[in-house]
């Protein structure tokens, strides 16, 4: 591990340490600081799991049962560009499972994982709302719609080359 990665974690620790200062003594501080942590690493590692654990003193066993419980937290990190393909009943008859698959085999992916690189994360989503673009994907905040497997190389080509 490099020096400037260490010293990029020592600063996100010392960020960290300021937020658990902040509401640790507060009601109920569980929440707050492991939102804060996932919005300085990006996800809860194991590592900070256990940082808020011994600093709050209580077991490692409850951060994990809260991050687990809760969708809105995240135990892997996340791609530059996340990837999330309508798996809603207009796009799943008009196509999705091939659009997914496509997906799988372009980024060597299956739903929930994170490229290597950390490039891409691809999930598969519940309804996005653009049920008239069925078949529908998003990459951040981009749509695409009315998609046939073969229209997903030039997209993922897109954001490689960025």
């Amino acid at each position: 591990m490099s020096t400037s990665i260490l010293q990029k974690d020592r600063e996100k620790f010392t960020e960290l340490q300021k937020v658990i200062d902040e509401y640790k003594d507060k009601e109920g501080p569980l929440m707050p600081i492991m939102h804060k942590a996932q919005e300085i690493f990006g996800y809860l590692p194991m590592e900070v799991q256990e940082y808020i654990a011994n600093a709050l003193d209580i077991p490692v066993s409850d951060i994990y049962g809260v991050a687990t419980f809760y969708s809105q937290f995240t135990l892997k990190p996340k791609g530059k560009y996340s990837i999330g393909v309508c798996m809603g009943t207009a796009c799943y008859v008009k196509g999705a499972q091939a659009i997914l698959d496509e997906l799988c085999k372009e980024l060597n992916l299956k739903p929930g994982d994170t490229s290597d690189d950390l490039n891409f994360t691809l999930e598969a989503t519940r309804c996005l709302g653009a049920c008239g673009l069925a078949p529908v994907i998003m990459i951040n905040d981009d749509v695409y719609g009315r998609l046939v497997p073969s229209d997903i190389k030039r997209i993922i080509d897109k954001y490689r080359n960025k």
